[in-house]
Parts: C-alpha cells; sequence; structure tokens
C-alpha cells in the first residue's frame, strides 16, 4: 500500500487494486474495438482478456478477490434488468411460446442431459448443473443480432424472444436449488427444498408488497424532483437492498434483484430506470465475464480439444433439433421452425453464471467445468453468423423455406 500526504490528509492507496483495474480497462478497451470491428459478440472478448490477464497466460493480475466480488453485482443488475421485462402485459402477449415452447425446451434439456450424464454414473447434482446450462441461450446476443436485422417482429423472432423469457424466468429457481445443494447437509433434501420455497415464498411476498404499497409511489415522488442522482441511488439501493434481502434468508442474489425488477415492471418510469442502471450493469457484468476467463485452464482445453469440439456440436445441434420438433409439433411451419432453432442454438450468459457458481463451490469437477466454458465460448463466437446467415443456412443445408 502507498501512501500520500495532501496538505494534513494522508490518503492510502491500495496500489495493487488501482493496478489491477487499469490492466483490466487497457486489455477490455483494446478487445472491445477489435471485436466491434469484427463483429464478434463482446462478452466473447472479455472472456478472452480474463484468460489473458489472469494466471494462465501473462499472469498480470495477483489479487483477484476484489474483482470477482464486485463481479457479483453484475449479475444481480442482470437479473434486475430481466426483471423489468417481465410484465404481465408481456408475458400474456407471448404466452404460448414463452410457457409451452420455452417452458418444454429448458425441462427437455435438462432431463436429457440428466439421462445422458447418469448413464455415464455422473453424479445427479452435477448432472442436473449441466442440464441448466445447456437449456441457457444467449439474450443479449439473440436480441441484438434479431434488431440488427429487424426481425424481432418475425414469427420466428417472437418466439424465440418468448423462450428467452422463460429460460430468464428458469435462472431464478436454478440458482435457488443450485444455492440450497451449497447449504450444510443438516437436513435432508426434501426437507431443504421444502424450507428454500418456503423462503422463496416470503421473500417474494415482501419484496412485491413492498414494490406496490411503498416503491412505486417512492419512485414517483422522486421523479418529481428530477434529480438525476437521487434517481440513480434509488434504483442501486432497490436492486442491491432486495438482494441482500434473499440473501438474508439463504437464497439468491439474483431472486432477489428480478423480483426488485417485476414489481417496478408497471411502473411509468420503466424506460428512465431501465436507463440509469445500464451502465452499472455493463461495467460490472464485463468484470463478471473477465473474472470467468480466469477460471481458464488453457493445459486442459489443450489436452481435452477432441471433448470440447464433441460437446460444441453436441450442444448445438440437440438444442437446434429440439426446438424444432417443439415448433414444428406446435403447428409453426418450417421456415419459423427451422430458423428458431438456429437462433437458439448457442449457449447463454447465463450458462456462465451457473457455470462459475457451480465450480466456486465444487459440485463440478474442475476438468469437466473447463470443457464445458470451452464449449460456451465457442458456441459464442459462431452464433453472430449462424443468427445473420439464418436463411441462407436453411437454403444450404436442408431444404428451401416454406
Amino acid at each position: 500500500m502507498r501512501c500520500y500526504s495532501f496538505a494534513t490528509r494522508t490518503v492510502f492507496m491500495p496500489f495493487n487494486m488501482i493496478e489491477s483495474f487499469l490492466i483490466i480497462l487497457f486489455a477490455a478497451l483494446f478487445i472491445t474495438v477489435i471485436f466491434r470491428h469484427l463483429k464478434i459478440p463482446i462478452i466473447l472478448g472479455y472472456v478472452i482478456v480474463g484468460i489473458l490477464v489472469g494466471p494462465q497466460v501473462f499472469g498480470w493480475l495477483t489479487n483477484t478477490a476484489i474483482i470477482k466480488d464486485l463481479a457479483e453485482f453484475g449479475v444481480v443488475l442482470l437479473m434486475f434488468t430481466v426483471g423489468l421485462e417481465f410484465s404481465l402485459r408481456k408475458l400474456f402477449s407471448l404466452r404460448y411460446a414463452v410457457f409451452v415452447l420455452g417452458g418444454l425446451q429448458v425441462i427437455i434439456s435438462i432431463l436429457l442431459t440428466m439421462l445422458i450424464g447418469m448413464a455415464y454414473n455422473m453424479p445427479t447434482i452435477s448432472a442436473l448443473v449441466i442440464g441448466c446450462i445447456v437449456a441457457m441461450s444467449s439474450t443479449a446476443i439473440v436480441i441484438k443480432q434479431l434488431s440488427d436485422q429487424a426481425e424481432l417482429d418475425t414469427q420466428h423472432g417472437r418466439n424465440a424472444i418468448g423462450i428467452l423469457l422463460f429460460q430468464d424466468l428458469a435462472v431464478i429457481p436454478m440458482l435457488i436449488f443450485i444455492t440450497s445443494s451449497m447449504q450444510p447437509e443438516t437436513h435432508s433434501i426434501g426437507t431443504t427444498l421444502l424450507l428454500t420455497l418456503l423462503k422463496s415464498v416470503i421473500a417474494i411476498a415482501l419484496i412485491l408488497a413492498l414494490g406496490k404499497w411503498a416503491l412505486r409511489p417512492l419512485f414517483q415522488m422522486i421523479a418529481k424532483t428530477k434529480t438525476i442522482e437521487l434517481f440513480t441511488l434509488s434504483v442501486l439501493f432497490v436492486a442491491i437492498g432486495s438482494a441482500w434481502l434473499t440473501h438474508a434468508l439463504d437464497l439468491s442474489f439474483a431472486l432477489g434483484a428480478f423480483l426488485a425488477g417485476i414489481m417496478l415492471a408497471e411502473c411509468e418510469h420503466k424506460h428512465q430506470i431501465k436507463n440509469e442502471i445500464r451502465p452499472f450493469r455493463d461495467i460490472l457484468l464485463a468484470l463478471f465475464f473477465i473474472s470467468t476467463g480466469m477460471l481458464v485452464n488453457i493445459t486442459t482445453w489443450a489436452k481435452s480439444w477432441f471433448w470440447i469440439l464433441l460437446l460444441v456440436i453436441g450442444l448445438m445441434l440437440a438444442k437446434t433439433l429440439l426446438i424444432i420438433l417443439l415448433s414444428k409439433l406446435s403447428k409453426y411451419n418450417w421456415e419459423t421452425s427451422l430458423k428458431t432453432g438456429l437462433i437458439l442454438a448457442q449457449g447463454g450468459e447465463f450458462g456462465f453464471a451457473i457455470l462459475s457458481l457451480a465450480l466456486a463451490n465444487h459440485l463440478l469437477p474442475t476438468d469437466w467445468g473447463q470443457s464445458i466454458l470451452a464449449a460456451l465460448m465457442i458456441s459464442f463466437a459462431f452464433a453472430p453468423a449462424i443468427i445473420r446467415y439464418n436463411a441462407a443456412l436453411i437454403k444450404f443445408l436442408l431444404l428451401p423455406p416454406r
């Protein structure tokens, strides 16, 4: 630690922390420029930054604890903004895609992965965690790419968004279950799940009640003051405070943040809330993906390249075929079914979050986690091109759109 004296005041500056952030910022800026130019998902760029500055390559960062702690807030703010999108009107307009297509896709993906894993004598909790990771697709990549292509309001665009909404919603029970699995085994699994469900109901009731009777009127009063700082601080307090409340009940931070977003989803200041929270969310999410990259073990990747390749092919092909099948069974035409399947073939941001949590708490063997991390990253790299050229791929690979 370095000591600086300004007049009569002494300022202590933790050099390692400042140096670490400078390294991260410089690397992130450099990678962002390159990836934006090449039109590669920036999330992949952040993971690569983590690989480069972490212990496996240059080893520039020796103390990563504070980065990992700050990265947790990125997931909290992401779940808060996801909650803001879950208005009852939006869910109702996409109800079939959300609850039927999305529900079946998530459930079948998890069950199939668990069956395959258990057939190879994989522990049940490990198979479940991998199933949850496999079920996720990338909300950020899909929505951005479809928006750029003006395909959000097409039938395949609406179906893809509906499935993504259910995946985002399903993350909450997934994180709750993983969190409950990390608790000391003082109760049976059934009792633990029952206690977790009870705590979840209490948390939901408390936060939604606060939202209806206190927070919406409060935000109306704050908005009238036209003080940007007060509004921003209030939004951050609500998001992080709700996350703290659920964590105090031994539930996930993400649940509280998600519920806080839901309770403000019908607020007339919803768009202002999203705009105020976005810079904090984006910066902290960048730290989250950088910290995920720090987990990468290059040696394991080199040894397991064949299995990683199989995982990538299996992940993307299985998800595509499952969504095509579900769409066709729902009486959608071939064009809509094929495009929806291709659009959602990749892994998702929440797959990284689940994987990071599972690895940190030893729910997955490290070598398995490394292979899954590699597969997710590779699927991310291919996703924008697959979405951009989905119509051409359909013509080339299978049959012309009908």
